[in-house]
């Protein structure tokens, strides 16, 4: 299998991303890569035409495997949440309808695996496999779906992930809101992935975060013995390599296409992991 490293194309809230936005990475071609993580955010208030769009964005990646999870905006795919705040014109089985667009025939097509909270396994063609946490739940916050208490103690994170994927991010990193002026992360999760100490954690939902950093900060982050390199797809910033140490030091990445305008101004980020 040799030392080739596997390649991440890595995004998150793209809102029903609109084709025709000005001077947005996004519109241009992304590279092919070997697997694409969506970190939640479909949508703006979910609905089978915004799940078909995020479907139709998600085909045009060339990849062999695309793995999503939800958001907190993407209301239907929640069903405890649904089942909750049923007004107007919704209808129960819009949950179902939202599970099944994002499992369906068209997603399975276009090698899109939707997932839920948990740890999962994929091996690639090359015979390389890795190991995922994922989860689509988030710190309440105005109500809206995947939520939870701030502070609850509910990660279990298994010891030997590679990679986790949640759709917010941890405390103090990469999660400071210019809106309400303060991290909006969540401090258990920190502590969660501070123990388990995967190779890369990848989220959104903070869209003033976007951005990527080496956790800790420390003489790792130059002199480490894995060298990852990262790039922003769709732009003409130059690659970079960051260098971490397996079980000392992580990758932190904020992915959210949106910015805090939501205008899509943010590139998907290319990360090319050794595993």
């Amino acid at each position: 299998m040799g030392n080739t490293p596997v390649k991440f194309l890595v995004l998150s809230d793209t809102h029903n991303f609109d084709e025709s936005a000005d001077l947005c990475p996004l519109k241009h071609p992304m590279p092919a890569v070997d697997v694409v993580l969506h970190c939640g955010d479909l949508t703006s208030v979910g609905g089978a035409s915004s799940y078909k769009k995020a479907l139709r964005l998600l085909g045009s990646f060339d990849a062999q495997l695309k793995i999503v999870i939800a958001g907190n905006h993407d209301l239907d795919l929640d069903g405890h949440y649904w089942r909750a705040h049923l007004d107007g014109d919704d209808k129960l089985e819009d949950h179902d309808n939202a599970i099944a667009l994002m499992t369906g025939s068209e997603a399975r097509a276009n090698n899109i695996t939707y997932l839920t909270e948990g740890p999962h396994t994929f091996t690639l063609r090359s015979g390389k496999s890795f190991k995922i946490f994922v989860s689509p739940y988030t710190p309440e916050f105005n109500d809206w779906a995947f939520g939870y208490k701030r502070g609850e103690t509910r990660w279990n994170i298994p010891d030997d992930v590679d990679i986790v994927m949640t759709h917010g991010p941890p405390f103090k990193v990469l999660d400071y809101s210019s809106v309400a002026k303060k991290h909006l992360g969540c401090e258990t999760l920190l502590k969660e992935v501070e123990r388990v100490k995967p190779l890369m954690h990848c989220f959104g939902h903070i869209h003033d975060g976007y951005g990527i950093a080496h956790h800790p900060l420390s003489w790792w982050s130059v002199e480490g013995d894995m060298a990852v390199a990262v790039s922003q797809a769709g732009t003409s910033k130059p690659r970079r390599e960051l260098r971490i140490k397996r079980g000392e030091s992580m990758l932190m990445v904020n992915a959210a296409v949106m910015n805090e305008d939501y205008q899509p101004k943010n590139a998907p980020w290319v990360i090319e992991l050794p595993l």
